[in-house]
């Protein structure tokens, strides 16, 4: 998924007067070097990150030693960055939070703006690591080059085999890359992870602690619950991403489901409905139009004046639409403004997101394939695959449901990166009576809101929300959101879903 969606920034957090002590020795969680085991922690700076984190001024940080490989008894050791941002109650809880970060790829460190401004730490330290591979990690698998390549992708027919020859390409220099410096790619998965992050708590003389995952964190969060559920006080999981079922047709799926949420809504609102009726339709036909015949045109980004050439075709438009429900009320102007010979909003859109800098060397890249090549493909055919884009939209060309949402080219990539498959056992339901929090959005792309009674059937103290008209990861852009996190963290058994009732649709842009 790596989508690079979600952008870290600034935010003071309050100065604690009382830390969180370390069960073992009373000293603040973070400010004792320990060794338990195969891994280590030592107490030192704070890890890297692309932009200042004023959040991170105050935390107390280290570096995490554990094997690469625990499976082979010779390996090499990797370090994984730690920051600890106090709570800012006066009198700290003793269950810290684990931030888990998205992607597969993203840094969680990056991410404590996020994590801060949505309260996590109101009354308990929250910890964030970098997961291994990552931007704060040594060593780092982040690519560069395959992000250059996607940016320049947007160029080219998007699903043409001229294209996807050179996508196999630049995946296939990455690995060559990153195998050329001596990484053991095949130890870049959620196996190695979940005891990471159990090695941390430990490490950090932590008896019980609370996950927070987002997108492709909480397939870690679930996977962790199965491999590691001693230490597990609560786990809040926020655009739910199942092990046992990720793969190429549950993005189908969730795009539907997200589709729908938004034409809805729009349907729904007589303004809306009056100006861009049957959105739907002229979407499915708008999918099949550029197929046939892509549009090319050219747009000019913010902060660059050199202008950007665009194609956009069916496989384009669909892959637009899944992130394109986080701006979910210029959703059918744009649709129309295409319709109707203007493709530059979308384009715009499109280009901006790919070419950003914020998407430029900052995913971990050899994590994401070894997530995607050991765990999702060797457990779906390629007729599964193509099955779940004909049952979710019939009338799309083959072309178009050749490639899933957000997983082009998925399959040959990870022919290139030949890691062996994860045991069966990873797409194991995750089962047990660890309170747990699901949250999805209703306008959800990319995780459909269903993965939440999906996964909560197996866990019996779960609590499934759907926050309406929000996008993946409600935490990220919604206050009722956060509220009910916070609030779940106090008390797993009774989370405070009131404001729920309270939310109102968005206000479509309706255009001339």
């Amino acid at each position: 998924m790596a989508t690079g969606l979600l952008v870290t920034g600034l935010l003071a957090a309050p100065a604690q007067a009382q830390p969180s002590p370390d069960t073992d020795t009373g000293a603040p969680i973070g400010t004792v070097a320990r060794t338990v085991g195969d891994a280590s922690f030592e107490p030192g700076p704070c890890p890297k990150t692309p932009e200042p984190i004023e959040a991170l001024e105050g935390a107390r940080c280290g570096t995490l030693t554990v094997p690469e490989n625990r499976t082979k008894p010779s390996s090499k050791t990797i370090k994984l960055g730690v920051a600890i941002v106090p709570a800012a109650a006066d009198t700290p809880k003793p269950d810290p939070i684990v931030w888990l970060a998205g992607g597969p790829g993203d840094d969680a460190v990056g991410e404590a703006k996020m994590a801060i401004d949505g309260g996590l730490n109101r009354d308990r330290d929250v910890i964030l690591m970098s997961q291994r591979g990552t931007y704060s990690a040594d060593p780092t698998l982040l690519c560069p080059n395959i992000d250059e390549f996607n940016a320049r992708a947007v160029g080219l027919v998007y699903d043409a085999s001229s294209t996807e020859r050179l996508h196999v390409e630049a995946t296939t220099a990455c690995r060559d890359q990153l195998a050329g410096r001596g990484i053991d790619l095949s130890a870049y998965n959620d196996t190695e992870s979940a005891a990471d992050y159990d090695d941390l708590r430990t490490a950090l003389g932590i008896k019980q602690w609370n996950l927070f995952g987002i997108s492709y964190g909480t397939h870690l969060a679930l996977a962790y619950m199965r491999l590691h559920p001693e230490g597990l006080r609560s786990v809040g999981i926020d655009g739910i991403l199942p092990p046992s079922k990720a793969g190429s047709a549950m993005t189908w799926s969730s795009a539907r489901q997200g589709f729908d949420g938004l034409f809805k809504a729009c349907a729904d609102q007589p303004a809306c409905n009056k100006r861009y009726p049957n959105l739907s339709a002229t979407f499915d036909r708008l999918v099949r139009e550029l197929e046939a015949k892509p549009v090319t045109t050219t747009v000019t980004l913010p902060g660059n004046d050199k202008p950007v050439k665009v194609v956009l075709d069916g496989g384009a438009l669909v892959n637009w639409m899944t992130s394109a429900t986080h701006v979910a009320p210029q959703v059918p102007r744009a649709l129309d403004e295409l319709a109707h010979g203007k493709p530059q909003r979308i384009a715009q859109q499109w280009a901006g997101g790919k070419l950003n800098p914020q998407a430029m060397g900052r995913v971990a890249h050899g994590l994401v394939y070894g997530i995607f090549c050991s765990e999702w493909t060797p457990y779906e055919s390629q007729e599964e695959a193509l099955r779940g884009g004909q049952e979710a939209f019939p009338t799309f060309p083959r072309s178009v449901q050749a490639q899933a949402p957000q997983l082009t080219f998925l399959r040959p990539d990870c022919d290139v990166w030949n890691v062996p498959a994860a045991p069966r056992s990873i797409r194991d339901v995750t089962r047990g009576d660890i309170p747990t929090l699901a949250l999805s959005g209703s306008f959800d792309a990319q995780t459909g809101a269903d993965n939440g009674p999906y996964v909560a059937r197996t866990l019996s103290r779960a609590k499934v929300v759907t926050v309406p008209y929000e996008p993946h990861v409600v935490f990220a852009t919604s206050k009722c959101a956060q509220e009910i996190t916070v609030s779940f963290f106090d008390t797993p058994a009774a989370p405070k879903t009131g404001c729920l009732k309270s939310l109102e649709p968005p206000e479509f842009e309706i255009g001339p």
